[in-house]
């Protein structure tokens, strides 16, 4: 299903203040910490050319990410995540991948991928030996994500976003990333018809507009 995605810049404060707010309105995930949050880290695949980073910049109306993700570094569960932007929809699909699997693609290794029976996994070697995609640039933050059943309402803040510059050591927990500073923050709204009264009224008190901005795309600008 095709989903809206909102999202906002916020400040220090006006974090604090959401996250206060959010958390007494709705509930969050299951997998956070005493602090409400988990950390995410991501892997983001390239091409030679920078076309995934060069669409997101001139704002091509329909492209794609192709991505690795895991939470808390617990490499016990991994995901290959495929996001695709449809004129400002987005649509996601995923894929569980070892570490082993992780570690012989990282290594250039895709013979794995040939024989996997996920479509995703045969997509994404299709396009590393096509396109010449490869895994490019790692990005760390903390989110605090609540929920809101009517309207499939996700709404998540990440903060202290960190990249890793030029190193691709997507499973290495003591890997060094620097912070970037384009914002302390990034709340994200996501939903699919319509976004429910309660939630608007819980988010509108931060009077920011909009913005498309791009994890990945500030992390890039680090290397």
């Amino acid at each position: 299903m095709k989903r809206h995605e909102l999202k906002y810049r916020i400040n220090k404060g006006e974090h604090f203040l959401l996250k206060q707010r959010l958390s007494t309105l709705f509930p969050s995930d299951s997998n956070v910490n005493e602090d409400g949050e988990y950390h995410i880290r991501s892997l983001y695949f390239e091409t030679p050319d920078d076309k995934v980073l060069l669409e997101k910049i001139n704002g091509v109306n329909k492209r794609e990410k192709f991505r690795l993700r895991m939470y808390n570094m617990n490499t016990n569960f991994i995901r290959l995540e495929k996001k695709t932007k449809d004129k400002g929809l987005s649509i996601k699909r995923n894929a569980s991948v070892s570490k082993e699997e992780v570690e012989m693609l990282l290594q250039g290794d895709l013979e794995w991928m040939v024989k996997s029976e996920n479509k995703l996994i045969h997509e994404l070697y299709s396009k590393m030996t096509g396109q010449s995609l490869k895994p490019k640039t790692i990005v760390d933050y903390y989110r605090a994500p609540f929920v809101y059943i009517p309207g499939n309402v996700r709404l998540t803040l990440d903060r202290e976003i960190r990249t890793g510059m030029l190193s691709t050591d997507f499973l290495n927990p003591e890997q060094p990333t620097i912070q970037t500073f384009e914002t302390y923050a990034l709340l994200e709204v996501k939903f699919d018809a319509y976004l429910p009264a309660i939630v608007k009224q819980a988010i509108q008190s931060i009077g920011r507009e909009q913005t498309e901005f791009s994890k990945y795309a500030v992390c890039r600008k680090y290397g």
